[in-house]
């Protein structure tokens, strides 16, 4: 890595419409198709009108029987099946363009969260990334897949509507064009502040997410310390704070949905009584004389149906503000800066390769300086050692090596500086992390593509064939969540598999046995000292005496890294 340059000013973050807005495009063909899918929908209610009316009046006012009437009733029917049939395929493509778009909202926030590596996202409660990776992006589904179809809908169907009015009775379609403005006009005032009512809810759920995931993970120590009774206040305290801020939401919901239904009524109840007492003739002003039974049931039919979409958009609305909220906290993390994407590793294995730090300078995001000025150069193959009292800078400095961290001054270099650092090096930390599979796709996580000899070859390497042909199905022996199923020292050897198996010519380790038994402690150690000899280039920070003396010293301390010899 070269010496960091000025990073030019980076341009403001989006609104949460802005977002949304620019993550339309893997669906935006499935949207469209269900907002023109719709517009058809609006064309069937029409022709359904039209022909209702028409067949009512044969009936009453020109004494039609069955047998003339019965074109048009089966006229009737094919638009209500066909009126029926749009409102199904409206919903079909807008949950599949949603599906798509949301699909490819989890994968940019994970591969961004990837980016981010675990130094960044320390400070995120792991029940908030799981809520934003859950709960937050199928938030968007409802916006996009009835809400944005819908905007649509509720400008051209109405339209289409008042102009067919307009073509019987210019006065009625009048009456409901001066009706129709005041129905988003309130709506709009009564649900300003539904996105932040709705966007207080989703952080709220992902504080009560994170808080309930950090009190299971410690429900043991809880118990040991008489505190579960105080979490389990804690936790209903949370929980109802969601539920109250929940019911904040639907309040908001149903205000703007009851807004439009008391206008809508308003205005449909004018429409009725004009024909009314246009065909009764007690209105002699403009069009209304020439009303006919025909043209009075044609405008009174579309008049509910006029307002419909509008419903439907008010029915909606809180999809909107849920959508909007979810985006207001999304947009902080995946605003996060993070470093580029690393080019993947074609070789199961690389040359060891020297690392050289000059004058390197990190400091944390909330201004906490891990390293001031450290000065490091590990020849290729050479094995170090750093140790020095916690919280000197060790872990920051594996942390920058491995590509977690960048530094705000200096110069970072391992081998000829390209690729990225991500991959040529490979890290083990303090805290493995198996994912419930078997032993032997948790080694392979360390390269996919390897092969089950490989796979086998690094699992002899770390110890790991060792307990595996105890157990009932060898490497195939699933374990749970965590590493359920082994201890503390077999999983840290499955970690160790993991590691060797990436090939990787740079090998990062932070306190590999802390936290073990003496028994785990010394088989990993033995392990360790077999697998890394006459391999990669190796940096590892410990207290351990034993691991100690595996190579050169340097003492980390107060962000300086000074050698201290050679055990």
């Amino acid at each position: 890595m070269a010496e960091p340059e000025s990073a030019p000013a980076s341009s403001p973050a989006p609104t949460p419409r802005q977002w949304l807005d620019r993550r339309e495009a893997p669906g935006r063909r499935w949207l469209r198709l269900a907002a023109a899918v719709g517009l058809l929908g609006g064309v069937a209610t029409l022709v359904q009108a039209g022909l209702l009316a028409r067949a009512i009046t044969g009936l009453v006012v020109d004494g039609e029987g069955l047998t003339e009437l019965a074109p048009w009733l089966f006229a009737l029917v094919g638009a209500v099946a066909l009126r029926t049939a749009a409102g199904w395929g409206r919903d079909a493509a807008g949950l599949a363009g949603a599906h798509r778009i949301i699909g490819t909202v989890r994968e940019e926030l994970f591969d961004h969260l990837a980016r981010l590596g675990p130094v960044r996202l320390a400070e995120y409660p792991a029940g908030s990334l799981a809520g934003s990776y859950v709960e937050q992006v199928q938030a968007l589904e409802g916006y996009y897949a009835r809400f944005r179809p819908q905007m649509v809908l509720a400008m051209g169907i109405p339209l289409l509507l008042l102009v067919a009015v307009a073509v019987q009775d210019w006065l009625a379609a009048l009456l409901l064009a001066l009706s129709a403005p005041l129905i988003p006009v309130f709506m709009a005032i009564v649900g300003m502040g539904a996105e932040e009512v709705s966007r207080r809810q989703q952080a709220a759920l992902a504080r009560a997410g994170g808080h309930f995931l950090d009190r299971l993970r410690g429900l043991t120590t809880l118990r040991l310390f008489n505190r579960a009774e105080a979490t389990t206040d804690e936790v209903r305290a949370v929980a109802e704070d969601y539920r109250a801020r929940t019911m904040k939401t639907l309040r908001v919901a149903f205000l703007s949905s009851a807004v439009l239904e008391f206008f809508a009524a308003v205005a449909i109840a004018l429409v009725a009584i004009y024909i009314g007492f246009g065909l009764l003739g007690y209105i002699e002003y403009g069009p209304a004389p020439g009303l006919d039974l025909f043209t009075g049931l044609f405008i009174l039919l579309l008049a509910p149906e006029f307002f419909q979409p509008l419903r439907d958009l008010a029915s909606h609305y809180h999809d909107r503000a849920d959508g909007l909220g979810a985006a207001a906290e999304l947009i902080p993390l995946l605003e996060t800066p993070a470093p580029a994407p690393s080019p993947a590793r074609r070789r199961s294995s690389m040359p060891a390769l020297g690392v050289e730090l000059q004058r390197v300078r990190v400091t944390y995001p909330d201004g906490r300086a891990g390293l001031e000025g450290a000065d490091l150069t590990v020849a290729p193959g050479d094995r170090v050692v750093l140790t020095g009292p916690s919280g000197g800078g060790k872990s920051t400095l594996l942390a920058l090596l491995a590509g977690f961290l960048e530094a705000d001054g200096g110069r970072v270099r391992i081998g000829d500086g390209e690729p990225e650092p991500v991959s040529q090096v490979a890290w083990m930390g303090q805290r493995t992390h198996l994912f419930a599979d078997s032993i032997r796709e948790n080694i392979r996580m360390g390269r996919a593509e390897a092969g089950d000899d490989e796979v086998e070859a690094a699992a002899e390497q770390a110890g790991v064939a060792e307990f595996a042909r105890l157990l009932p199905e060898g490497l195939d022996t699933p374990v749970g969540e965590g590493g359920v199923g082994l201890s503390g020292g077999q999983a840290q050897r499955v970690a160790l598999a993991r590691t060797l198996l990436k090939g990787a010519p740079v090998l990062l380790l932070d306190e590999p046995t802390a936290g073990l038994d003496p028994e785990g402690e010394e088989a990993l150690i033995t392990h360790l000292e077999r697998a890394l000899a006459g391999g990669p280039t190796v940096i590892l920070a410990t207290h351990h005496p034993r691991l100690m003396a595996l190579g050169r010293q340097y003492r980390v301390a107060n962000g300086q890294v000074e050698e201290a010899g050679h055990a």
